[in-house]
């Protein structure tokens, strides 16, 4: 693998945007390191409106016209998880070979919980009353047994017409391996039903495991009729207000890559926005020279955790979407895609608090959102929130919220948890105390799941805390996972749209190979990858001659059911080192097992290529008060049962330096830094803040 081009900061301006399911942020950077940033509510119904409010907000602070962005236009969205998590896509199908139309229901037959009677899943986007058997056969080796029949075909595109179906998921037996069938079967039906979307597995996910292979194509087809539409109405209104280029979306592997192809393979940007976000967190542990970190993420309604393991996030080849039980994995249906691993959990700032059957409190996973949003938003919302809590307990400012243009109602959050306390049996700010736990403890649960499934120590890691709402919960998580360290960077609040701007060109692909390892059929299929992935990086504007591919295969133990991602230096396929691919794995499988089984015989079952576009630079130190700051008031808090008082700072006015001691609160527009008692915080030269804990 030769080493990653680096591509300095053009001298004009960039911009990213990054839709929530609360607020949308966007990011304007010029190319001497200058950043604005503006936040607005996220507009559901549609979601431009709101993206177009945050730009000319962005364009306007910064006194500049569309025009002058001369540089890459980026954008991250939820568009494809609200889509799958609230069953919003339109009638959608799927074609499967013949004998096979449970495929979604019957799933892999594993039991994520041994011990539960009534063990629940999530729903499959395609019931059963639109999958249809196809009568064709490709044999495990490739070979084709049974071709399509065009005359049932004719039959078939009569039942989706009648089925008002707007998008077809094929998914056959063995196309992994050769996917004629499939494409032949998209052509004829292309030719009967011509305004039907179509994907193929054998383009989307040609792996094997034929269910975790048809749910990814389900996903791809479900979600193709929102996604092209929406992205092609972003291409042309950024083409019509002024802007010159074309907009870069962001994917779940921690790349951008072109709309077009965004738009074919919406699957990809399931994990969109929090993706730019482990991406930012790792650029940041690489400055702070930090070979671990957790990246905490808590926006309006969700949030995520990430570990950061030698300055990179991982990635993995697959993860679940829509879980039943949020901690439970196989609880939800697997994506069979690139992405970075982390964990998500419904536990935002419009996380709604609520008793449950036995009595006791529990916060999210249902959200408030934008519309109507929390109860002090003043937009109708009446439920209780994490927002309203905070906002209680005296860790934020009504008046000051984003920065004094969005005012908080006080009195309807009163309102709101005077309901939930009445429900409990306790006053209204223990209440809001409660609530400020309960939502601490369910984000470190999910963060200590997180680790301990992938064998890795959670305890003392530094926190770095951003989103909206994370830097004001980011110290009592962090002492609950036995942390010292919580680092605050600047644009804390927009560092996921931050994190898009220096996310490189990436696109990622994996080809499915049967049986014993052959280097022939294996150098069919990395040829094969290199063209796709050549094509799809010059669509997104990289130049050829700034490309760079990586390699790397999935693999096991001949016989084993379950297989480990192995990164290699280069590519094996062209040196054929048999031996050197036999230790890459070793290595790999004794870092997850804890031991080798040198006298089996090893087998790829799947080879994959990943191409890089050239790094950004993206270093943003905002400039420092000249000397230190004083507090410019103080407000009571009641976090702790004693109640207390904390200073309030201004972040702006704090100088390099400066320490702060808490229990403290530095306020900055669009987030609101809570120190606890304990601890300590210091201004770096670089703009972070980062704070410790006393002892």
């Amino acid at each position: 693998m030769t080493g990653p081009n680096v591509q300095d900061p053009p001298p004009g301006y960039r911009i990213a945007v990054d839709i929530g399911g609360t607020f949308t942020d966007a990011v304007l950077r010029r190319g001497d390191g200058t950043v604005r940033s503006d936040k607005r509510l996220t507009t559901h119904g549609d979601l431009l409106e709101g993206f177009f409010a945050a730009v000319d907000g962005v364009l306007a602070k910064a006194g500049i016209a569309p025009a002058d962005v001369d540089d890459a236009i980026v954008h991250a969205t939820t568009v494809v998880t609200n889509a799958a998590v609230t069953r919003s896509g339109p009638p959608t199908a799927l074609l499967v070979t013949a004998g096979f139309r449970d495929v979604l229901h019957i799933r892999d037959e594993h039991r994520y919980d041994m011990f539960d009677p009534q063990i629940e899943y999530a729903e499959p986007l395609v019931p059963r009353a639109r999958t249809y058997g196809i009568s064709e056969r490709v044999f495990a080796d490739g070979n084709v047994d049974t071709p399509v029949d065009s005359a049932e075909v004719d039959i078939l595109a009569r039942q989706l017409n009648d089925a008002n179906v707007e998008s077809v998921a094929i998914c056959l037996l063995n196309a992994y391996v050769n996917g004629d069938n499939e494409r032949r079967l998209r052509d004829l039906l292309a030719e009967r039903l011509p305004g039907v979307h179509v994907s193929l597995s054998s383009e989307v996910a040609p792996q094997i495991r034929e269910y975790p292979r048809a749910a990814t194509t389900a996903l791809n087809a479900y979600t193709r009729p929102i996604v092209a539409p929406y992205l092609a109405r972003l291409s042309e209104a950024l083409q019509e207000r002024g802007f010159s280029g074309a907009p870069l979306i962001m994917m779940s592997n921690g790349g951008v890559l072109g709309a077009e192809t965004a738009g074919r393979f919406p699957v990809r940007m399931v994990e969109s926005g929090p993706a730019a976000g482990a991406l930012a967190a790792s650029h940041l542990a690489e400055r702070m020279a930090l070979d671990r970190l957790l990246s905490f993420d808590m926006g309006g309604t969700t949030a995520k955790a990430c570990l950061i393991e030698n300055r990179r996030p991982t990635v993995t080849g697959q993860f679940e979407v829509d879980r039943a039980w949020r901690f439970k994995a196989g609880s939800g249906f697997p994506i069979l895609i690139p992405a970075i691993d982390m964990i998500e959990i419904g536990a935002g700032g419009g996380s709604i608090a609520a008793v449950d059957a036995l009595g006791l409190l529990k916060v999210g996973p249902d959200s408030a959102g934008s519309e109507p949003g929390p109860a002090c938003y003043g937009r109708g919302g009446t439920a209780p929130t994490v927002t309203d809590a905070d906002l209680l307990l005296g860790l934020l400012d009504a008046g000051h919220f984003l920065g004094g243009d969005m005012a908080l109602d006080l009195a309807a959050a009163e309102r709101a948890m005077d309901g939930l306390a009445g429900r409990l049996g306790v006053s209204r700010i223990e209440a809001a105390r409660g609530v400020f736990r309960v939502v601490g403890e369910s984000m470190a649960a999910a963060a200590r799941a997180h680790a301990t499934d992938r064998g890795l120590d959670y305890r003392g890691l530094p926190v770095l805390a951003f989103g909206g709402a994370g830097p004001v919960h980011a110290c009592f998580v962090a002492e609950l996972l036995d942390g010292d360290t919580v680092i605050y960077p600047p644009l804390a609040s927009v560092l996921s749209a931050y994190g898009t701007l220096i996310t490189p060109l990436r696109y990622d692909l994996a080809r499915g190979t049967a049986g014993p390892l052959d280097w022939d059929r294996a150098g069919a299929a990395v040829a094969e990858m290199e063209e796709e992935a050549r094509a799809a990086m010059t669509a997104a504007g990289c130049a050829p001659d700034a490309m760079r591919f990586s390699h790397g295969a999935d693999m096991r133990y001949a016989g084993q059911q379950n297989e480990v991602m192995v990164a290699f230096d280069g590519n094996p396929v062209a040196a054929r080192d048999q031996a050197a691919l036999r230790e890459a794995f070793e290595t790999a499988y004794e870092a997850a097992y804890g031991l080798r089984l040198s006298d089996l015989a090893i087998e790829a079952v799947a080879w994959r290529v990943s191409a890089h576009g050239p790094e950004i630079l993206g270093r943003t130190e905002p400039p420092a008060a000249a000397a230190p700051g004083r507090p410019k008031g103080s407000r009571p808090i009641h976090v702790a049962a004693e109640g207390g008082t904390a200073p309030v700072y201004d972040r702006a006015v704090l100088s390099a330096g400066q320490e702060v001691a808490g229990p403290a609160i530095i306020e900055e527009r669009e987030t609101t830094i809570f120190l606890m008692a304990g601890w300590r915080a210091e201004v770096r030269e670089d703009g972070c803040i980062v704070a410790r804990r006393d002892g």
